[in-house]
């Protein structure tokens, strides 16, 4: 699958994260930036599908390298998930994370996502 064919669950963990939780969790680390997730059952809730319609899909996003799953901690986006994520922001969704993160916040985020590696420092 192509990035591009996740945008609808990053859509809806935009969504969720800005307009219903108004809460973005952000990690900082030498890996670079991370976003957590909101649950596969929140996403599916929002979504009006079945819980076990999503799984699959977070299969997928993990192989293509958007996300990492980690047992009792949750879901969180790569280096590359959480550039997409921050684009798919800043194009349709620019005013409310502007509002939750503050604009000086996001505009960094969003620098630094687009730098080379995903914001990893250069070695």
């Amino acid at each position: 699958m192509s990035t591009h064919e996740h945008d609808d669950i990053f859509e809806a963990a935009i969504r969720v994260l800005l307009e219903e939780d108004r809460c973005v969790t952000i990690s900082f680390s030498p890996g670079g930036i991370s976003i957590r997730f909101p649950t596969t059952r929140k996403l599916a809730e929002y979504l009006s599908i079945p819980h076990y319609y999503v799984l699959p899909r977070f299969g997928a996003m993990e192989h293509d390298g958007l996300i990492r799953r980690a047992e009792r901690v949750g879901i969180s986006t790569t280096a590359a998930g959480t550039e997409r994520l921050l684009a798919i922001m800043a194009e349709h969704y620019r005013e409310r994370a502007e509002e939750v993160l503050g604009t000086e916040v996001f505009s960094v985020l969003r620098a630094r996502g687009e730098a080379p590696g995903g914001g990893r420092p250069e070695r």
